[in-house]
Parts: C-alpha cells; sequence; structure tokens
C-alpha cells in the first residue's frame, strides 16, 4: 500500500504451491485451525503486530478452542497470490491491502482526495460511517466477510535525487504506484510519469533506478524499508491509506455462531486499536525520519487544493465508468468540500 505495501523481501511461494502446502486444513468442529494473513508487514511491523494481536484475542476468547497460524509478508506469495487465497479460501483471514481484480469497487478505498482531515476520514471509515458501510456491501459480493478498516494515514511521495512541490515540478519524475486502478491515474493527475509494481518489487525498481520514487504509502513503509536509498518524502495526501481487516465468508459460515463472535470480537478489538494508534505512529515516523536525514514536505493548503481538483477533475470520471454512478453519487455527496 503496503507496500501494497510492504515489508522485508523475503522469498515468496507461488500462490499454487501455497495453496497445495494448505490443502486439507479444514476448519473441524473439534479442533478449529484458522488461517491469518497478510499482504504487507513482515513480523515485528505494525500490521505484523495487528496479525499477532488478532489471533492471540481469538484464541483467549475461544478458550483455545480456536487456533490461528499466521502468515506474514511474503510467506505464503505475493499481493495478489495472497488476496487469491483469501478469495479462494486458502487462507481464512487476512489483513489487506486489496487487489481490484475481483471488483473494481473495491476501489473506493483509493479515491484520491475523498477525505481531507483525519477527522473526516475517521467519521467516513469508523464503524457506521459511509465510507465503511459502502464497503460491507462490496466485499460480501465477492465472498468476503467485511469487519472493518485498518487506517495508517495520508500517504505521499518519497522519492531521490529530485523531488516535487507542485504538477509543474513532478514532469520528469517516474514513481511507483501500487498496481490497483486508479493509482497510476492518479499520480499521473498529479503530473508524474507511473510504473505500477508490486511491493514485493519495490526495492529492486529503486535501486535499478526503474523508478525514482514510490507513491503509495504513508511515510513509515519507504522510511523503514528504503530510507537507505530515498532522500525526499512530499506529503501530497492523496489518498488515505488503510488495510481491510476480513475472512472468507465460507470460513466464516463455517464456524459456530460462538465462534463467529468471537473472531467478530477480536477484529473489532483491533480495529479500534489502530483508529487510537495510527495518527500517533504516523506523527512518529515523519519525526523520526527526519531525524535521520529524510527530508520532509508538507505542502501549503493551496497546492493540495490543488492536487485536489486535478485529481477529482481527470480520475473521477474514470472512477465513474468503472465503480458506477451510484457510488460515484455518494462519494460525491459525502466527500470533503473543495
Amino acid at each position: 500500500m503496503t507496500l501494497l505495501h510492504k515489508g522485508a523481501l523475503l522469498p515468496t511461494a507461488t500462490a499454487f504451491s501455497a495453496a497445495l502446502f494448505l490443502a486439507g486444513a479444514t476448519l473441524d468442529a473439534e479442533a478449529a485451525t484458522l488461517r491469518l494473513a497478510t499482504d504487507s508487514g513482515t513480523q515485528g511491523s505494525p500490521a505484523g503486530d495487528t496479525l499477532d494481536e488478532w489471533s492471540r484475542l481469538i484464541e483467549e476468547k475461544s478458550g483455545g478452542e480456536l487456533e490461528v497460524e499466521v502468515y506474514y509478508q511474503n510467506e505464503l506469495g505475493g499481493q495478489q497470490e495472497v488476496f487469491d487465497l483469501l478469495v479462494a479460501g486458502g487462507v481464512d483471514m487476512m489483513l489487506s491491502w486489496p487487489m481490484t481484480s475481483y471488483d473494481k469497487r473495491i476501489g473506493v478505498i483509493y479515491t484520491p482526495y475523498m477525505t481531507r482531515s483525519w477527522e473526516e476520514a475517521i467519521d467516513a471509515y469508523s464503524p457506521g460511517g459511509w465510507v465503511n458501510e459502502l464497503l460491507g456491501g462490496i466485499f460480501a459480493d465477492i465472498g468476503l466477510k467485511f469487519f472493518g478498516p485498518w487506517p495508517e494515514g495520508f500517504n505521499g511521495v518519497a522519492s531521490r535525487g529530485q523531488y516535487a512541490l507542485d504538477v509543474a515540478g513532478a514532469d520528469g519524475l517516474t514513481v511507483r504506484t501500487m498496481t490497483v486502478f486508479p493509482a497510476p491515474q492518479t499520480m499521473q493527475a498529479l503530473g508524474y510519469q507511473t510504473a505500477a509494481i508490486d511491493w514485493g518489487e519495490v526495492y529492486t525498481a529503486l535501486q535499478t533506478g526503474v523508478v525514482d520514487g514510490e507513491a503509495g504509502n504513508v511515510i513509515y513503509w519507504p522510511y523503514e524499508y528504503f530510507r537507505d536509498t530515498l532522500d525526499y518524502y512530499v506529503h501530497t495526501k492523496h489518498f488515505f491509506m488503510t488495510g481491510i481487516l476480513t475472512m472468507n465468508m465460507d470460513s466464516y459460515e463455517r464456524l459456530s455462531e460462538a465462534h463467529q463472535q468471537v473472531v467478530s470480537e477480536a477484529a473489532r478489538e483491533v480495529m479500534e486499536q489502530q483508529f487510537v494508534a495510527a495518527r500517533e505512529r504516523d506523527e512518529h515516523y515523519i519525526a523520526k525520519a527526519q531525524e535521520d536525514g529524510m527530508e520532509y514536505f508538507a505542502l501549503p493548503q493551496e497546492t493540495l487544493d490543488d492536487f485536489a481538483r486535478r485529481a477529482r477533475e481527470q480520475v473521477w470520471p474514470l472512477m465513474e465508468e468503472e465503480l458506477g454512478a451510484e457510488i460515484m453519487d455518494t462519494i460525491r455527496t459525502n466527500a470533503a468540500p473543495l
């Protein structure tokens, strides 16, 4: 996201080999084992810690009747491969930065400049919020139980050698974007050239000069994984980045009602913890990155307004073609005003 996200670059398995490895593992009534994975975040990262806490809560709340096997970033494959496993039931639960290959309406969470402050984002994404309500129905349509968002904050552009503080300055800069619609289109609207690259390949792309920077994440990810390569972080705030806590619907429905409640309550608890921790963590890493030599740029409001207008004028009509008029009408009605 993330990066889409993230993590130390570990050896990967293919979705096919992972499926074979997981084959035969079932939700047995006597000793149910749930498989929990993320596409972004190694053990010890914020995402990895969330997996550890979610699994701990499930085992504790079920009195040991449910066991959880945890798979961190790249242990079962790349971002698309792990999401494929979730949809197919090879993975039961996931903290994901979801792919739009199954339903482009998932792109709702990547709507540029939809929310423009932490307060607006929290209201929209919290249970009962308008974005939260939209996402629940979309995930159900592809066979996934939606528990809620795992927010990180507003993202930006990390680069080396040069940086851009406006649309004109972005000319000639090539940045990595997430491999989901409308991430490339958004950065093109802000003046950049783009290359859609899976998170697991970002480090190599930066080192070999395929891209000049990374435009998919809050500052934690480029600082934690690429600070030896990247010099600048420009806080463009084009997306409010959030992972999603979800579960394969068939896996969920095979659980007893009591166990369904256990999994749901545990998901809600880690979600609520993240809503409290996310903003503080983002501010912490903004300060830490600067202490360690990364130059950080907070853009003036007039520049962010210009970016938002461009993205809404150029990208939102493309989104309406893919997501439908009904969803975009809801977004236009509820989005932060310019």
